[in-house]
């Protein structure tokens, strides 16, 4: 046991933080400096010089001084992330002109050298795909709208669609990271993330970021964690993912043996330790455990609260349709949404897989559709009748399009389509969004966008505006730079805005 203590008590001493902390000057410090500045927080832009650092004390989810730095419209937001892709000619993008193109060459002036995947680049040639949909008028201000997403449709005077929403990725990967991280090299803090870093939490009880993961039946593309991990940031300001089979978070329930008020006392305990070493070394990793623990306790009370949905009336339920009381499914995500959203959860995403239809379109779009169509209605309008859309922003979009030329063989009932980044479709309601209005257009063949442009750092920063953030001014420090959501772009999407 001795022998133990010491290597223990040696590794201690050699260890780097301990090392930088005892060294009085020189390189020792300088290193020290920078991990130190890891931790500060910075609300400055990027030309306004370094900010004074944030005291390591601070609760890390009380949100940065002086944020929101005006009236925001929106108090949280619920991302309904499309996985995969989804086609916006089968459901948003009208273009009944393209029957009479069927089969027909894209002709080399409407692709104008794109970069293509491996998939489609080797193909002669690129045959028009017209959708074998039918789309129709919905609400007031008319919004076409495919026949697969009649629930969605019905929607149309309380969404914004923009149809011009584009990116430079043409890659999953790097697609979904762009979206969720405003940069498509993985290692940036995911949005949620930024919001719960500026604007801390509401619930003390619940996570400021949660993150619901569904499946649907057509081609996966994977989701890696570090899509709403929190990058250079602490990692308090990781998104908590809610498991759908088993305990909803590991390791939340007490060990056999193990009462509440022990637990409790352990954690105290584990407290007194943590804070006497974060004084040590200034680890804000420290803080955050301490953070989490607590959390964590707290949880034990509010997440079996929160997936109880006893109490929920039959309308309701039957309003989500027949998988909403059925946990993992995108249905039963929904309406823990709009729970999550009752209870001031900052920051809700949801990640439905299986929008990837390089084949057999008519039918796997058919698949997600029947998923998702109901119960995002039902997920609006629910926050509506409960007077929670007005302070609710709510998203729903994919990493990039799909391409108006088949994939494959084009026959009169089957068809797929390749990535498409130039144009996609994007819609927003609530939290200060005007609705019943079409943003954009594309080209005739759903190729280019012909008016009002708008990279996903546009709905990024318009996101931020409606929580009372100037995105150009909301900045994190790390390595000497300061980072943005928004990274060097980003406008407002002023038309969107009541």
């Amino acid at each position: 046991m001795n022998r133990e203590l010491e290597a223990l008590q040696f590794q201690d001493a050699i260890n780097r933080r301990m090392f930088l902390k005892r060294t009085g000057a020189g390189m020792g410090l300088a290193a020290l400096g920078s991990i130190v500045a890891k931790a500060s927080q910075s609300s400055a832009a990027p030309d306004a010089g370094p900010p004074a650092a944030a005291s390591s004390k601070r609760d890390p989810l009380a949100g940065l001084p002086n944020f929101p730095q005006f009236a925001p419209k929106a108090k949280r937001v619920i991302y309904l992330f499309m996985a995969g892709a989804p086609s916006q000619l089968d459901l948003f993008d009208y273009k009944p002109q393209l029957q009479q193109r069927r089969g027909q060459n894209l002709p080399a002036s409407v692709r104008m050298g794109q970069r293509l995947t491996g998939m489609t680049s080797h193909q002669a040639s690129f045959p028009v795909a017209p959708s074998i949909f039918k789309f129709s008028r919905h609400g007031k201000c008319g919004l076409y709208v495919s026949e697969l997403l009649s629930h969605i449709g019905s929607l149309a005077d309380d969404i914004c669609v923009i149809k011009s929403t584009y990116t430079q990725e043409i890659n999953h990967d790097p697609a979904v990271t762009m979206v969720q991280t405003g940069f498509q090299l993985a290692g940036r803090p995911a949005m949620g993330s930024w919001v719960a870093y500026g604007l801390g939490t509401e619930n003390e009880d619940l996570p400021a970021y949660v993150v619901l993961m569904s499946k649907g039946r057509g081609q996966l593309q994977p989701i890696e964690v570090s899509q709403w991990g929190s990058g250079f940031m602490p990692t308090v300001y990781s998104g908590i993912e809610f498991e759908t089979t088993g305990d909803p978070v590991p390791f939340l329930k007490n060990p056999a043996g193990v009462s509440r008020s022990l637990r409790q006392s352990m954690l105290k305990e584990i407290d007194r330790l943590n804070v006497g070493f974060q004084a040590k070394t200034d680890d804000p990793e420290i803080s955050t455990r301490v953070t989490q623990y607590e959390l964590a306790f707290r949880m034990q009370a509010s997440v079996p609260e929160l997936l109880d949905i006893a109490g929920e009336s039959a309308d309701t339920l039957a309003m989500y349709g027949p998988n909403g009381t059925k946990p993992g499914t995108y249905a039963h995500n929904c309406l823990l949404a709009r729970r999550l959203a009752e209870r001031d959860v900052r920051f809700i995403q949801l990640f439905h897989e299986g929008w990837d239809q390089h084949s057999n379109l008519p039918q796997q779009i058919g698949w997600q559709c029947e998923d998702v169509d109901q119960p995002t209605a039902a997920l609006v309008r629910d926050l509506k009748q409960r007077g929670l859309l007005d302070d609710t922003l709510v998203i729903w979009g994919g990493e990039f399009g799909r391409t108006v030329y088949s994939q494959g063989v084009l026959t009169a009932t089957n068809y797929g389509r390749d990535h498409h980044p130039r144009c996609f479709t994007t819609w927003m309601a609530g939290g200060g969004i005007r609705g019943g209005i079409t943003i954009g257009e594309t080209d005739d063949y759903c190729y280019n966008i012909m008016r009002d442009p708008h990279h996903l750092h546009d709905i990024h920063a318009t996101m931020l505006y409606l929580m009372g953030i100037n995105h150009k001014d909301f900045t994190y420090k790390y390595q000497g730079r300061y980072y943005r959501l928004t990274d060097v772009g980003g406008n407002l999407i002023e038309k969107a805005l009541m």
